[in-house]
């Protein structure tokens, strides 16, 4: 396991609102892009034991690895990717429902993509990825909660 950062705010939703108010202090995408990128490289460290096939994210043109741990009290996601952008998309993120419970986890949607635009500014490979990303999420939240 490796050290996680996550969660930085208390609530899933405290963190939507983290992300929305940083991104609106910049005028212009080409500094958001700059931004998301220096996010990117705040994730921890991702050990190269586990970039596996196993651990590989299907639906990402980038490289992407996630793995999760933990049970339905407290699920944690540890990811990495070969884009610069892409990595900065996974901190977001991980942001978001890193740390949290599988209910906390199924009950957020990620209202923080339209927030900050997001939805209008990614390539569709970009959003299908970011696509993949929160399905595998809410698919280990749905699978770590009591029968």
């Amino acid at each position: 396991m490796t050290d996680n950062p996550f969660p930085l705010e208390p609530t899933a939703a405290d963190a939507q609102a983290a992300i929305a108010d940083e991104f609106g202090f910049f005028g212009d995408w080409s500094e958001r892009y700059q931004y998301l990128i220096d996010l990117g490289r705040k994730l921890p460290e991702f050990p190269e034991a586990w970039k596996t096939e196993e651990h590989r994210l299907q639906g990402c043109q980038s490289l992407v690895w996630i793995v999760a741990e933990g049970n339905a009290d407290r699920l944690d996601f540890h990811s990495i990717s070969d884009s610069a952008i892409v990595s900065g998309l996974i901190f977001l993120a991980l942001r978001v429902y890193s740390g949290r419970s599988a209910a906390e986890i199924l009950a957020t949607e990620p209202d923080y993509i339209a927030s900050i635009g997001l939805s209008k500014h990614l390539s569709p490979t970009r959003s299908n990825g970011l696509a993949a990303l929160l399905a595998f999420i809410r698919d280990r939240a749905r699978t770590a909660l009591p029968e």
